[in-house]
């Protein structure tokens, strides 16, 4: 939910008492949404979306042979949130999430969740908010190995000094992501200015 374009209630995407993601382990389904950003791969099972990876080359990442393609449940659920995101209608996502990673990854990855829309901060900032100041290498490792992408915003840290740093899907990608979401909250905050 948001408040004034802030994260009042991040989604809860997991029904685990101390854990918010949970945990896949069904038959693994997947579906590629053409963004416009390149075409995204996007897999999960019946429980959860374990996956987003952008293009390579231009082109979509390869799924895994065992792999069904179908976009029902949780897949579906992300590409249709994923076009709202794009379309500057949807600041939060709302979906089950499973990402596989060590409990301090994870504990990254839901820190980067708090990261209100159109705001970005720098490692340093993210390092303090996992409790660990002095953790930024390690924090900018594991922000960079976040397998979802745009719905987990690893897009919105930067480097010190307001410098872009890097990016798994490379940094026009990052670019547009960031002059989306501002450009869609500016239309936001002057439609509330108007009325």
């Amino acid at each position: 939910m948001t408040s004034g374009g802030r994260v009042t209630n991040p989604p809860q995407v997991a029904n685990l008492p101390h854990e918010r993601f949970c945990y896949a382990m069904g038959e693994m389904n997947y579906a590629t949404y053409e963004s416009p950003i390149g075409p995204l791969l996007i897999a999960g099972d019946a429980q959860a979306v374990t996956q987003i990876s952008f293009p390579q080359n231009g082109k979509a990442v390869r799924p895994r042979a065992e792999w069904t393609e179908s976009s029902k449940g949780p897949v579906g659920e992300a590409i249709r949130q994923l076009k709202e995101y794009f379309a500057g209608k949807r600041q939060d996502f709302d979906l089950p999430l499973a990402p596989e990673g060590t409990a301090f990854q994870r504990s990254v990855w839901r820190a980067l969740q708090e990261i209100p829309y159109a705001e970005t901060i720098s490692y340093g900032e993210l390092a303090k908010r996992v409790g660990n100041p002095k953790a930024s290498r390690a924090v900018g490792s594991a922000n960079g190995k976040n397998p979802l992408p745009i719905v987990i915003p690893c897009h919105r840290v930067i480097a010190a000094g307001g410098k872009l740093g890097g990016f798994g899907g490379g940094l026009p990608t990052k670019v547009a992501l960031l002059e989306l979401e501002k450009k869609a909250h500016a239309g936001v905050e002057g439609a509330r200015l108007r009325t």
